[in-house]
């Protein structure tokens, strides 16, 4: 797994307010900056505001005040490369409309179809190998809504990662897995880490999950602390970010 470098930051938060009550902040002073190749959760409270920092740092939000700066390194030629990678909560998903899972994951490439938003061959190449690697290879014209949570957290990753991201963002990617499906996932992004690819993921998930991330991002409003877990997490630490007395 790849070593924080903190001279090489792909992505920079200075000063970042937001929230979406006039004079009530959600988000209020982050400064935080992402190292190129990191592997990094935010860990807090429902409520606390990582799932609206993910949204502004995808541009979902534009901050109220502070600036968000992406820093490229890329060389990557492949045209469906882009800077970011976004999932959200699959537990935020209606599913009242039937779609494949390779209809859905095409979706992460439709703003690169041209007028027509249908898949060429090429694509569909694409697509079925990244299905295989992440292990649902079987699945392509199955309907989303008939999958497990584990199978439909792979295709909401695979669509993600469709047109090769420099930097992963993924909302409360392992909640709701068992043990075992949650720890084939954290392997699945440890091995994209390895690779190279920025990872930034939430969780209130502290054994299951936070424990075990190289690097964490203590959150509530603001950020109460950071670094490795077995720094991170103590006890007083715990106690700030869960607002516990």
């Amino acid at each position: 797994m790849n070593e924080i470098n903190l001279d090489e930051n792909i992505l920079t938060l200075k000063n970042v307010s937001f929230g979406y009550t006039y004079h009530l902040p959600v988000i209020d002073g982050i400064t935080l900056d992402i190292p190129k190749g990191s592997f990094i959760g935010l860990l807090g409270p429902r409520g606390s505001g990582k799932s609206t920092l993910l949204k502004l740092i995808v541009g979902i939000y534009k901050p109220w005040d502070g600036k968000i700066k992406f820093h490229r390194f890329s060389n990557k030629k492949n045209k469906h490369s882009n800077i970011i990678g976004y999932s959200p909560q699959v537990e935020s998903i209606e599913w009242d409309f039937p779609i494949t899972v390779r209809e859905f994951v095409s979706m992460g490439v439709w703003n690169q179809s041209g007028f027509f938003p249908w898949l060429n061959k090429t694509s569909r190449i694409e697509i079925d190998h990244l299905l295989h690697e992440l292990g649902i290879g079987d699945y392509p014209n199955r309907q989303i809504k008939e999958l497990s949570g584990g199978e439909q957290k792979r295709v909401f990753l695979a669509r993600a990662l469709i047109h090769n991201p420099e930097i992963l963002v993924l909302d409360e990617p392992t909640s709701g897995l068992d043990k075992t499906n949650k720890d084939n996932f954290l392997q699945i992004l440890r091995d994209l880490n390895w690779k190279g690819m920025t990872i930034i993921i939430t969780t209130h998930d502290i054994d299951g999950v936070a424990k075990k991330l190289p690097w964490i991002v203590c959150l509530n409003k603001s950020i109460i602390s950071q670094g490795k877990p077995d720094s991170t997490l103590s006890e007083n630490v715990l106690y700030r970010t869960y607002d516990l007395k």
